[in-house]
């Protein structure tokens, strides 16, 4: 996760403290690429949407359905 301060709040912190099985690992502030999520939706963004046109939602959404589905046909683990 990010460090954002809402990972941090008091019902997040309860909300995992009931989950003793998850271990959460922040990333340091200013380093989004580091994250593998962030990472996957730099692609979406660069290789889909950022010279697209989109009318209205229906067209977004139908351009990121394209997109995951072509990245599922062949998916690979990101690496760093």
């Amino acid at each position: 996760m990010d460090n954002d301060a809402t990972h941090k709040t008091p019902r997040i912190k309860a909300w995992l403290a009931r989950r003793p099985h998850w271990h959460i690992h922040f990333t340091p502030t200013s380093a989004s690429w580091i994250n593998q999520v962030e990472r996957w939706f730099a692609e979406l963004t660069c290789k889909q949407l950022q010279r697209g046109v989109h009318r209205s939602t229906a067209e977004l959404e139908a351009d990121i359905e394209a997109f995951i589905n072509t990245h599922n046909e062949n998916p690979k683990p990101y690496r760093w």
